[in-house]
């Protein structure tokens, strides 16, 4: 077997300038009887060196808490949330670069007998990404463009197009095939049908969630949420693309990863559990100079 070579032209750069980001949420659920949960509110290992302050989950009427670290590397908290009111609660600050999403158009895609195995359960199907029902729609498509950074780039703006977002379109029975055919949805469902697309065409893709702030953007007239991207593994790493907004963003903080939404659900009840508040915060503070790699 002839041997692939990895050649990685991106170096992360000592920078002059970083962001603090606030971060932050309040979440309150009505109990009537005592449920289990497991929550993944923390921000991902991979930012706690960037952690300016505590990410303490603060948890309200609530016994046995136990963190822990899943399969995929997530950060986890399970307790028994008592009869009442759930409350759960977090603020904290973290560093950023203030630079948007990197954008690497040399980028090559990585056969799959070359891919690190860790990656590979990122081809196959999962609970929302049917690839298997894709994979002739995704040919079709995108067969003949040259692998690599700008086919995955022309994945997300075929999806960007194609899907109308709304709130009022959340259905969290739909996956990546519902969405190919009714066009509709909301920011998992844009990064479903992407990562579907993706593996379908021998793309490691798996999904993102975490803050997404209006930082650089025009701010959104709705309530702040959390926000879902998907990541690719082209040359030698994992990239950042977004198909709902198509375009690279500033401020993205990870909280979880896995194959599909199914993964990272950020609040899990064994029980009965009514949502009455949900308030995200993600508020750029300000920028400072400093040198730090």
């Amino acid at each position: 077997m002839a041997e692939y070579k990895l050649f990685s032209y991106f170096a992360e750069k000592e920078s002059q300038i970083y962001m603090l980001i606030q971060l932050g949420y309040d979440i309150i659920f009505d109990i009537p009887r005592p449920a289990p949960f497991v929550a993944m509110l923390n921000v991902h290992p991979s930012r706690v060196k960037d952690l300016e302050s505590p990410d303490d989950l603060k948890i309200e009427s609530a016994t046995d808490f136990e963190n822990y670290t899943d399969s995929f590397g997530n950060r986890c908290c399970c307790f028994v949330a008592q009869p009442g009111v759930l409350r759960l609660t977090n603020s904290t600050l973290i560093r950023d670069s203030g630079e948007p999403d990197p954008v690497a158009r040399w980028a090559r895609e990585v056969p799959v007998q070359y891919l690190p195995k860790n990656a590979l359960q990122y081809l196959l199907n999962s609970r929302y990404c049917e690839v298997d029902r894709l994979s002739n729609t995704a040919a079709q498509l995108f067969g003949g463009i040259a692998p690599g950074w700008n086919r995955v780039q022309a994945v997300c703006t075929w999806v960007h197009n194609r899907v109308t977002f709304g709130y009022q379109y959340a259905n969290p029975q739909k996956t990546a095939l519902d969405v190919y055919n009714d066009g509709l949805g909301v920011c998992r469902d844009f990064q479903h049908l992407a990562i579907t697309i993706c593996r379908a065409l021998n793309i490691p893709a798996r999904y993102a969630t975490g803050y997404l702030g209006d930082i650089g953007v025009p701010a959104s007239p709705v309530p702040m949420d959390f926000s879902a991207w998907f990541e690719v593994y082209l040359e030698d790493r994992w990239w950042p693309f977004d198909a709902r907004h198509n375009h690279p963003r500033i401020g993205r903080i990870l909280m979880a990863l896995g194959r599909d939404a199914s993964d990272v659900a950020l609040t899990t009840s064994f029980g009965a559990a009514n949502l009455r508040q949900f308030h995200v915060v993600t508020d750029e503070v300000f920028k400072q100079v400093a040198a730090f790699a």
